[in-house]
């Protein structure tokens, strides 16, 4: 196994003509499904266009989740914390599996019967009222711009200079321009399939370049002897950076010293994950397309079972990447880093195209590629996509209520550009940021901005009382007290290898998975305080809007806009409206059209048949099983 330290790109092999090949012959393919997908459903209705004509089985459902979450940041973010620090980052996957049950067994029947297409449009109508809308719609712009845009483009670009060895800029503008080529105007429909084709041949790739992975170092018996011996020939003297983590093999770190404290992995964890699972819109959006709450079921069972896989085919990877090539994986010296990836802090993030380049066949090295940039492209589009809408609808139509729709459209598109702009803008931060480490570095921003959202969500479904006042106060407390936070890690950051860290001693001993539980309960006791000594929501935003309200019988019109996914409760007479009546029992909708639009989407049902009620259940239950096995096994 050589050791040498020549320059980095010099080892990336050439392409061959067989990947050429095969990288068009894959964006065809994706182009052909993009296509066929968007002729099955009508996307001239907002249902069609938004929710897939809420027609779609559990199966793709549960590869979109599953895609979704995996997206190139992801393949390259797991790889790389797993190359510094070992399995414990596996905690994040698995963790997932609890939340995507509470998803399709709590969350999607309350947003269902409530009869929503956006998250901010649900907290409209549970507290009444447009700032906390207004509040949501921005705050996720913030997100899908720290945690989203800015990491696909590092992650995608980080790949590209790995396999062509171009300048990190120059890559970052290539991904941008194919991007705006890929871009296929065909509603979520079409997102949902490819997403569907993505997995399966993420999946597949992935299991070869495991195998090959694993027999260049004499398989899994080997792994732990030869990544705690993966020391780059250049060191810093009088520390220990160098050194692989002595609890690598371990999935549970100590409460204190800990890189992933176990208390953190477990409660922290979870919060950040009911953001992402149970109130992000770009997920949500997918279970709400499905036919009915069985399929929801099914979508989720699918996705829980899907990442549990990121642990074999991305992290022990990651681990084998670094034990294969110490000296660039595992570079400890900022220069010799620098010279290698361009960032200081370390080269944990080349992992995963390091390995994709060095050990794949000719030809299967380019489906990985081509894979890796249709995943980028595909997650980047919906976020541009979604993101546009966010701000289109909750933020300009609210203060141009007359706006033309090509006024609208304009604003959509130069929003997209704005969003790029400051995305490529926050890459340089970003690289220097948590070590390097891409992965951590999501989870950390998230663990900032996110637990007011989770908490607010979490009482507004389980508690009735919690009214728009508490509501609002509670996510202004947790906003400051989060930025604050997230404004001292950027001032701070972590030091390199040997030198001193002169970071406020709290920033230190509050890790950031701990601080998320600390501002989730902070924002939760604001929000029950607030609401306490104010006047209690009306029947109307308690009606099939809370879990406990499920079932009752209320009339209410719902407007629908033709432009927009949200509804706004305007006194204008330009909006047509459906007269709705819930049914007892069953969340059902009996509506009558007043207006010659088009045919209503059809209606939401969240009653299920025996049957598949109890068999969805009796799979969760293994799921459950299986995931609580791997947990206690790598313990």
């Amino acid at each position: 196994m050589s050791n040498s330290t020549t320059n980095f790109y010099a080892l990336s092999q050439s392409f061959s003509f067989s990947d050429i090949i095969v990288i068009a012959t894959y964006f065809l393919l994706n182009l052909a499904v993009g296509i066929w997908s968007s002729c099955r459903v009508s996307r001239n209705t907002l249902s069609g266009y938004f929710l897939a004509g809420r027609d779609m089985a559990w199966w793709p459902i549960g590869a979109s989740l599953f895609a979704s979450s995996e997206g190139s940041g992801l393949f390259i973010g797991l790889a790389g914390t797993g190359a510094a620090g070992g399995i414990a980052v596996a905690g994040f996957e698995w963790n997932a599996t609890y939340v995507l049950l509470a998803l399709a067994w709590v969350f999607v029947p309350v947003y269902v019967s409530s009869g929503i297409v956006t998250m901010p449009e649900y907290l409209g109508r549970r507290f009444g009222g447009e700032r906390i809308r207004t509040y949501l719609a921005v705050l996720s712009l913030l997100l899908s711009i720290f945690t989203k845009i800015s990491t696909d483009l590092y992650s995608g670009a980080l790949f590209v200079q790995v396999c062509l060895g171009w300048n990190l800029y120059l890559s970052t503008i290539l991904m941008l321009v194919v991007t705006a080529f890929y871009t296929i105007a065909g509603g979520l429909a079409a997102v949902i399939y490819t997403d569907t084709l993505q997995t399966v041949i993420m999946i597949v790739g992935a299991i070869i370049l495991t195998i090959t992975a694993f027999n260049k170092i004499g398989g899994y018996s080997n792994l732990e002897r030869v990544y705690r011996t993966a020391v780059p020939s250049k060191i810093i003297p009088n520390s220990t950076c160098h050194l692989p983590r002595e609890d690598a093999m371990h999935l549970f770190r100590d409460a204190t010293t800990g890189d992933l404290p176990w208390p953190g992995m477990t409660l922290g964890l979870t919060i950040l994950a009911t953001w992402y699972w149970c109130t992000d819109q770009v997920i949500v959006q997918r279970s709400l397309s499905a036919k009915n709450i069985s399929h929801v079921k099914g979508a989720s069972i699918l996705a829980g079972y899907l990442k549990m896989l990121p642990f074999i085919f991305i992290i022990l990877p990651g681990m084998i990447s670094r034990a294969l090539y110490p000296d660039s994986v595992g570079c400890v010296d900022p220069e010799e880093c620098v010279r290698v990836c361009g960032a200081e802090v370390g080269c944990s993030n080349i992992a995963f195209p390091k390995l994709v380049i060095e050990l794949m066949p000719s030809g299967l090295r380019g489906l990985m590629i081509a894979v890796m940039m249709a995943a980028l492209m595909s997650s980047l589009t919906s976020i541009f996509n979604s993101s546009s809408t966010l701000f289109t609808m909750d933020i300009w139509k609210k203060h141009r209520p007359h706006a033309s729709e090509r006024e609208l459209l304009l604003v959509g598109r130069i929003v997209t550009v704005i969003l790029v702009v400051v995305s490529v803008v926050w890459i340089p931060i970003l690289q220097s940021a948590n070590s390097g480490q891409l992965y951590v570095y999501i989870q950390s921003v998230t663990s900032y901005l996110a637990p007011p959202v989770t908490a607010v969500f979490t009482l507004a479904i389980f508690w009735k009382r919690t009214n728009e006042q508490g509501a609002f106060w509670g996510l202004m407390v947790g906003l400051v007290v989060g930025v604050c936070r997230m404004v001292l890690e950027f001032a701070f950051p972590p030091p390199s290898c040997g030198i001193v860290d002169s970071a406020p001693a709290v920033l230190r001993r509050v890790h950031y998975l701990h601080f998320a539980i600390l501002l989730c309960g902070l924002t939760a006791i604001v929000v029950i305080t607030v609401t306490l000594f104010t006047p209690p929501p009306s029947h109307e935003q308690v009606c099939n809007l809370t879990w406990w309200t499920l079932t009752e019988e209320v009339q209410r019109d719902i407007p629908l806009q033709k432009v927009s996914s949200v509804s706004h409760r305007s006194a204008q007479g330009s909006e047509p409206v459906r007269r709705v009546t819930w049914g007892q029992g069953a969340g059902l909708c009996i509506s009558t059209r007043q207006s010659e639009e088009a045919p209503p989407p059809r209606a939401p049902n969240i009653r299920e048949s025996v049957f598949w009620s109890r068999f969805c259940c009796v799979n969760a239950i293994l799921l459950v099983s299986i995931n609580i096995f791997l947990y206690a096994y790598f313990a």
